[in-house]
């Protein structure tokens, strides 16, 4: 069961309820940018290797269906318009 505070808008940091000017938000703001980077935790090598080979399969996949893609629409303009070699 969720528990709340009464008085306090989810997703806005407790304290107390006066507005911030700019710098005060920036500051609010370089804070929790500070707090999320400490819980990032950085992928072993293996994992890294992993990733990165995913991600070149994937781009090497996605040329290969574009290319032919592009040359499967090609070929249907040229039987649809002619290659443009005809005489007037």
């Amino acid at each position: 069961m969720s528990h709340t505070v009464t008085g306090q808008t989810p997703g806005q940091p407790a304290g107390p309820d006066h507005k911030r000017g700019i710098f005060g938000r920036i500051w609010l703001f370089i804070r929790q940018v500070v707090g999320e980077l400490k819980k990032v935790v950085a992928p072993s090598r293996r994992e890294l290797v992993n990733f990165v080979l995913v991600v070149l399969a994937f781009v090497a996949f996605m040329m290969v269906l574009i290319s032919l893609l592009d040359l499967g629409f090609g070929q249907v303009a040229i039987w649809l318009f002619g290659n443009g070699d005809q005489a007037q």
